[in-house]
């Protein structure tokens, strides 16, 4: 066979799995979907880690033997909070209810996340909004879509007519780089228009992607935070970098997703 027609058959295998992950995503978000709505309570750090991991056993029930299905062979990623370099093959990185801690305090920003990662690289993703039902794909080289319709991001070419957006990666986060987050939320005052700051990441990069806001940055950081997200803002015309302007890679220390038109001045700014 030649390489043409083998590459070709990677592709159509690609786009037919991001099609079955899509309706996984959305499984595993009605189910969570039919749990929420009440705040539920907590007085130790025991019990809300509780809380969390019955909505991750939740989903992951629906997820992992159905994504398992779809590529045998690839490694499957526990901790959605493991940032770092994966070894190579191709390994399942999933977020089963990213943003779970405002799910269980009944806030509308939460989320349903696969991506299959291939050497390092993310190959498809697809994220679904169960409160709005939206799903937003990616397939590498293929675009980036929201129930079907091409997204791109702002064409934006001002930092300071833009509304950007930071996230705190996870709690109990090293001293060093909670200084550094709100020095650099500080920073952005003074040369954004509009300073957004809320959890989860990926909620963020939807509207990057979306050109609903222009960029997004963060320090520190999970593979499942970030790479649904930098493979839709990518396939969305968007620039991905760390915050100094580097090539991002999931051992980077930061992270940045801007419209292309303000990368440079987003880079400058978090540089300071």
């Amino acid at each position: 066979m030649s390489e043409t027609l083998q590459t070709t058959d990677v592709a159509d295998s690609d786009a037919d799995v991001l099609a079955q992950t899509a309706i996984a995503v959305r499984e595993a978000g009605s189910a969570l979907r039919e749990r929420f709505g009440e705040v539920v309570r907590y007085q130790t750090r025991e019990e809300l880690m509780r809380a969390l991991a019955a909505n991750d056993e939740l989903a992951l029930d629906i997820l992992r033997p159905r994504l398992t299905r779809l590529r045998p062979d690839a490694g499957w990623v526990e901790d959605e909070l493991d940032g770092g370099a994966l070894p190579p093959g191709e390994w399942w990185v999933v977020d089963p209810a990213e943003g779970n801690v405002n799910h269980l305090h009944a806030l509308p920003e939460w989320a349903v996340t696969a991506t299959l990662v291939r050497d390092n690289q993310p190959v498809l993703t697809a994220v679904h909004l169960p409160l709005t039902g939206e799903t937003y794909t990616a397939l590498t080289g293929a675009g980036a879509y929201l129930d079907g319709r091409p997204l791109r991001v702002s064409p934006t070419a001002d930092l300071g007519l833009s509304i950007v957006a930071t996230s705190q990666a996870r709690p109990d986060e090293d001293e060093k780089v909670v200084r550094r987050v709100g020095s650099s939320i500080t920073a952005m005052l003074f040369d954004a228009l509009v300073v957004r700051t809320a959890v989860p990441a990926t909620l963020h990069l939807l509207n990057v992607a979306a050109g609903r806001i222009d960029a997004f940055w963060q320090f520190a950081g999970a593979r499942a935070d970030l790479l649904p997200g930098a493979l839709l803002v990518t396939e969305a015309g968007g620039q991905i970098s760390d915050a100094e302007g580097r090539p991002w890679t999931p051992q980077s220390e930061s992270f940045l997703a801007a419209a292309p038109g303000i990368h440079a001045e987003a880079v400058a700014t978090l540089s300071r």
